[in-house]
């Protein structure tokens, strides 16, 4: 009987032990979605900013570094700068597929932005070596 009320405290304190060990993972999940979500959406936000600011743009909006477009060189400077914004919100539209897949699977979600960057970078020179062609007087 002593030795049935001992099992009985032991498997309580037991089950009292896992459900501490199962809240406490609980929220560290939560914080980890919540520090994914913290620094996807201010990334994913940069790159819609960027193609709004460069749709909205009246000069040519520049892709490389340290150069700029002239007045000149671009034939039709809305159609250009409509494609470049495009370009960028296209770009940004993997940035925020990984922020809404990081709320079932950051693994998933990581290596979706590891990919979409990675293709991502030749997609946005080919685009903009395309675009800048298409427009060039």
């Amino acid at each position: 009987m002593a030795a049935e009320r001992d099992m009985d405290a032991f498997t309580t304190e037991q089950m009292q032990k896992r459900q501490i060990l199962d809240s406490l993972r609980w929220w560290g999940s939560v914080m980890e979605n919540m520090i994914w979500f913290l620094i996807m959406v201010p990334c994913s936000m940069l790159f819609t900013g960027i193609g709004i600011y460069a749709w909205r743009r009246k000069k040519p909006m520049w892709f490389w570094s340290g150069s700029s477009v002239g007045e000149n060189e671009i034939s039709d400077i809305p159609a250009y700068n409509r494609a470049n914004g495009i370009m960028w919100i296209i770009y940004s539209l993997v940035f925020w597929a990984s922020v809404v897949l990081g709320f079932w699977s950051i693994a998933s979600a990581g290596i979706l932005l590891t990919v979409g960057c990675l293709g991502g970078i030749p997609f946005l020179i080919i685009t903009y070596n395309r675009i800048y062609r298409k427009y060039k007087r």
